[in-house]
């Protein structure tokens, strides 16, 4: 039943934004009482905080996930943007930017969602670090790999507004190319 709402809650972040997310909605959508619901989750920042955590999970394994499955070689550093891409122009990620908005006026819902996305941001760090092959002890190199991340947030940002693939596909061609220049010069 936690699982559901969850779900539920996430899903109407997605498609509602947090203003239009509300305890009963997502009671309705998980298919759960609102006495089940209130049980759980009594309000809606305590719905909107085990979102979040959950969130937090399931980005990471998500990023994980597709950080196996990336080919080695040449076009390896172009495979990581793309994953990198998708994952921030993804359902998942837009949940995470409309709790990000709200708690940016919300001190309660701030506290809960600062000490995650910072776990969350190391976390990619780290696996962008490792499916790079990136040497952080060089000079320039962390702030190289923290603007792939940067970007590729921005771009996904952008996507909230319009989908613009093409151009998306087309800066991620050119910052590959920059990556693995810049990182072989490093090696």
């Amino acid at each position: 039943m936690r699982a559901r709402l969850l779900e539920a809650t996430v899903e109407c972040l997605v498609e509602r934004g947090f203003a239009g997310t509300s305890t009963t909605l997502v009671s309705e959508r998980a298919g759960v009482s609102r006495g089940a619901q209130l049980h759980h989750f009594p309000t809606k920042n305590d719905l909107v905080v085990a979102a979040v955590e959950h969130l937090t999970v399931v980005r990471g394994a998500e990023l994980a996930a597709a950080a196996t499955r990336l080919p080695t070689g040449a076009r390896r550093t172009r495979a990581v943007l793309q994953v990198l891409g998708e994952h921030f122009a993804s359902p998942v990620f837009f949940a995470a930017l409309e709790l990000w908005v709200a708690a940016r006026t919300d001190e309660t819902l701030l506290a809960a969602v600062a000490p995650l996305e910072q776990r969350v941001g190391r976390e990619a760090h780290r696996l962008v670090v490792e499916a790079l092959g990136a040497d952080e002890s060089q000079l320039g190199v962390r702030e190289l790999v923290q603007a792939t991340l940067d970007l590729v947030r921005g771009l996904g940002l952008a996507t909230t507004i319009s989908d613009d693939a093409r151009r998306r596909g087309r800066i991620l061609d050119e910052w590959a190319g920059v990556l693995d220049a810049r990182l072989e010069e490093h090696r």
